[in-house]
């Protein structure tokens, strides 16, 4: 009883983290309480192994974009179609620019997506997103790489400083000053 009721504190304590990390990997509120909710199945069931050993919030997160990019896998030729409701609803957001940025974080493809939250969202390097999401760091750094190119594209230069996110990575790479 005494590992339900510590699983219960975590779910109570982490539940809304987990729920945002799972909104900006998978774009809406509905896959993000999907992910949620599959992760914490499998922690459960991990529970007496995790909580000795490792973070379980580590342990969900990682779960999480690994189910959303098997997801994707599984989904990778279908081109789901949302039925907007006749009134939108959207959170207050402070610019145009960064509904722009939202709308073309939410249209880059799952993968691409996921690379970029594991990266600014999480912070985690190329190594440690390559091991989340079991592909190679080169995969992880092209797929980032065309995650921004479109990003910059699709979002207009009038947010300040015309610049996205790690802008000078790339020319530090072609000056040979790579982190």
């Amino acid at each position: 009883m005494e590992a339900d009721s510590r699983f219960a504190e975590f779910v109570a304590e982490r539940g809304d983290a987990l729920l945002r990390y799972g909104y900006v990997l998978a774009g809406n509120p509905h896959d993000a309480a999907d992910l949620v909710q599959e992760a914490l199945l499998k922690l459960r069931a991990a529970w007496p192994r995790v909580r000795l050993k490792e973070n379980p919030e580590s342990y969900a997160r990682t779960t999480m974009a690994r189910l959303h990019v098997a997801a994707w896998r599984l989904r990778r030729r279908e081109q789901p179609a949302w039925d907007l409701p006749e009134r939108a609803h959207h959170d207050a957001l402070p610019s145009g620019d960064e509904q722009a940025m939202w709308r073309a974080l939410a249209g880059l493809p799952r993968r691409q997506r996921a690379v970029l939250v594991l990266r600014y969202y999480e912070q985690l390097s190329d190594a440690e997103i390559a091991g989340v999401l079991g592909i190679s760091r080169e995969t992880v750094r092209s797929q980032a790489s065309r995650a921004l190119d479109k990003l910059r594209a699709a979002v207009p230069e009038g947010n300040g400083s015309g610049r996205g996110p790690r802008s000078g990575e790339r020319a530090a790479a072609r000056t040979g000053r790579v982190r």
